[in-house]
């Protein structure tokens, strides 16, 4: 009415640029328990007051704060930290206030003329008598106490008292809050568990696990293939739809449009008279059978993780109870999936702009909670960008808030924001252009973005050098050089990935037809009989590369990957190290699968917490080869056909009390 601000014009305090923030606030940053949450803010006010800068915090379970005391750091910048030690959300915020009486303190230490320091006691005693009045018990008694002897002290006694620790440390413990400013927005936190940070995954078609004389697999005879995948180190099996396959418009073998009577269809033409998306295909087994295959799985130390993709052959029962839910063409028949030119009209999708959305959203809801009343708890999306963000916001919140244990897979090879996008929106993990990034400068210019910018607080990536849709020309053509290669990095780069296989460690490079990257014979539409006995396969290889990320827990995180130089653009170095490098990983790869290379690595020593004038260890983890390296520049050479890459663990060299040396 008289033209004053609304606010209270008393609280001079500024807070702003808190990181990390994701686009003002409005999503959750990405941790996992055993990790901690670093804030930066800056705060500052008029004139040459001193402040108190408060990080806050809470488990959305729990109704009271805790607070963390920020660091003051360089230009009115303050750091603390918090730990996540729980699944579900958290929420951080940050407050600050004028110290009113370390300012006096600050002043008063400048006082030399013997009034001034008189005078200046009168007004400290006034800022302890103040805060005795917020304290209570024994501190207020004890500041009462302080107050009255800065009253009536000497100036050189009242001096020491001012000067006291122990009244400092009263001092903050009862600080004048009231005019203190709160950073306008809660941050949150989507903390979950260890494997959405770390994990290894391996997908296999159930219906190709046959014994002899079967035509079709069956959860029976997967359960007698878990032992071979564990043997190779992989902790998560992914497994393609299980549910009935539609008969109308059924795909042929190698995707031909016209199915013969044998032909078994695609899996993600989900739905047929036995059911939809919360039924099992009759040859695989009961849903006894499969609730056996994860129980048999987590006695191996491999969790299942299931595909859930929103779509439905025409013969699905929701085609005939709710058509409501699916587009229609001019002739009332239901509209079939097209990107023209091609049509696939085996699947028909749904339409989320129904009038009955809510209804659809909440029965997509119920599939996701009944396998996770099975004991699935992680979940690969089929194409999660061609359905609604809103529904995906929603969704993954609705089950997080019920369970709040489950990861989400997002597997949308799209365009970046709305990759980026999806990620922000609640899944845990996501496909990444890995499988299309293959010279040095692509891989550095990627992963940098990945690590090095916001997206690292909300995208994890999760390497997959092949799946059953993507046979890359790189692995078309590099032979067998190119599986190592592309394996070890897909490992090493990111601390989850995964494979397809058997195709993977048997070598399937034959594409469909010469420029694409559909595989020939795709287990996509046919059941395939692999020899996994094979004498050329890769899965000891693939076991070793397991076995030392199990053994590296510099390998098991993706924020510590740094690039170094090396003089040769075919090969490519970078390190992950621990937080107080007591492990630390030197990778170096051949990025040629044909040809050997050399050339010059340069180590940044001090980065790696090594002396530049002793030598130092470098252990090849793949072939057990020992190097004695010395300084910064190193000289590699890799053949491919041999091993494409090193995996150095590095070692200090320590010398005893005795002179006798060895390597730490």
């Amino acid at each position: 009415m008289n033209g004053l601000p609304s606010l209270d014009g008393r609280r001079r305090v500024v807070i702003e640029n808190v990181q990390p923030e994701i686009d003002s606030g409005r999503f959750p940053i990405k941790r996992v328990i055993g990790q901690s949450v670093e804030v930066e803010a800056d705060a500052f006010t008029d004139g040459h007051d001193t402040l108190a800068c408060m990080l806050r915090y809470r488990h959305t379970s729990e109704t009271g704060w805790h607070e963390v005391a920020m660091v003051s750091l360089v230009n009115d910048r303050w750091l603390a930290s918090f730990p996540i030690t729980e699944v579900g959300q958290y929420v951080y915020t940050v407050t600050a206030w004028i110290e009113y009486f370390f300012s006096w303190r600050h002043d008063f230490l400048r006082r030399n003329n013997v009034e001034d320091i008189a005078i200046g006691l009168q007004a400290g005693a006034l800022l302890v008598e103040e805060a005795a009045a917020r304290a209570d018990g024994e501190n207020q008694l004890q500041l009462q106490q302080f107050s009255e002897k800065l009253r009536t002290a000497e100036a050189d006694v009242g001096s020491a008292l001012a000067l006291s620790e122990t009244l400092a440390n009263l001092m903050r413990q009862y600080s004048d809050r009231r005019l203190a400013s709160d950073y306008p927005r809660l941050l949150s936190v989507c903390a979950e568990p260890l494997k959405a940070q770390y994990s290894t995954w391996y997908e296999f078609f159930p219906r190709s696990c046959v014994g002899n004389d079967m035509k079709y697999g069956s959860f029976a005879e997967c359960e007698k293939h878990l032992p071979y995948v564990a043997a190779m180190g992989f902790d998560v099996v992914y497994l393609p739809p299980i549910h009935p396959i539609g008969l109308t418009k059924r795909k042929g073998s190698n995707n031909a449009l016209v199915a013969s009577e044998t032909d078994v269809g695609s899996p993600w033409a989900i739905g047929a008279a036995e059911g939809g998306h919360k039924s099992i295909h009759p040859q695989l087994g009961t849903l006894d059978d499969f609730k056996r295959l994860v129980i048999k799985a987590r006695e191996l130390g491999i969790v299942i993780a299931l595909d859930i993709a929103f779509q439905c052959s025409p013969d699905h029962p929701y085609v005939r109870e709710h058509p409501e839910w699916f587009c229609h063409r001019a002739d009332g028949s239901i509209q079939y999936a097209e990107n023209p030119p091609k049509k696939y009209e085996d699947i028909v999708p749904f339409n989320f702009e129904t009038d009955t959305w809510n209804e659809l959203w909440q029965e997509l809801l119920d599939i996701f909670l009944f396998w996770i009343r099975q004991g699935v708890n992680i979940f690969r999306v089929d194409n999660p960008h061609t359905k609604p963000f809103p529904f995906w916001e929603w969704l993954i919140s609705e089950v997080k808030r019920l369970h709040p244990e489950t990861i989400f897979l997002s597997e949308a090879f799209t365009r970046p924001k709305i990759t980026y996008r999806l990620a922000k929106l609640g899944f845990s993990q996501s496909y990444t252009y890995f499988t299309w990034r293959n010279t040095k400068h692509e891989l550095e210019s990627y992963f940098t973005e990945l690590n090095g910018t916001e997206v690292r607080e909300y995208f994890r990536p999760n390497l997959w050098p092949n799946t059953p849709d993507i046979l890359p020309e790189y692995l078309q053509f590099g032979g067998r050089s190119a599986f190592m290669l592309r394996l070890v990095l897909a490992a090493t780069l990111g601390a989850n990935y995964g494979i397809y296989g058997p195709a993977y460690e048997l070598m399937e490079a034959t594409p469909r037809e010469a420029g694409g990257e559909e595989y020939l014979n795709s287990e996509k539409y046919q059941v395939r009989h692999w020899a996994l006995d094979r004498a050329d396969s890769l899965k000891d290889f693939i076991a070793r590369v397991n076995r030392i990320r199990r053994e590296n827990p510099a390998l098991q995180q993706d924020h510590n990957l740094q690039f170094f130089s090396v003089n040769n653009d075919n090969l490519l170095c970078y390190a992950k190290t621990t937080p107080d490098n007591e492990n630390i990983i030197v990778v170096v790869a051949n990025l040629d699968p044909h040809h050997t290379q050399s050339g010059w690595v340069m180590l940044p020593l001090d980065l790696l917490g090594l002396d530049e004038l002793c030598a130092y260890q470098v252990q090849d983890l793949l072939t057990s080869a020992r190097f004695l390296w010395n300084g910064a520049r190193n000289y590699v050479e890799i053949n491919p056909l041999i091993v494409p890459a090193h995996i150095f663990k590095l070692r200090r060299r320590v010398r005893t009390e005795h002179d006798f040396d060895y390597f730490l």
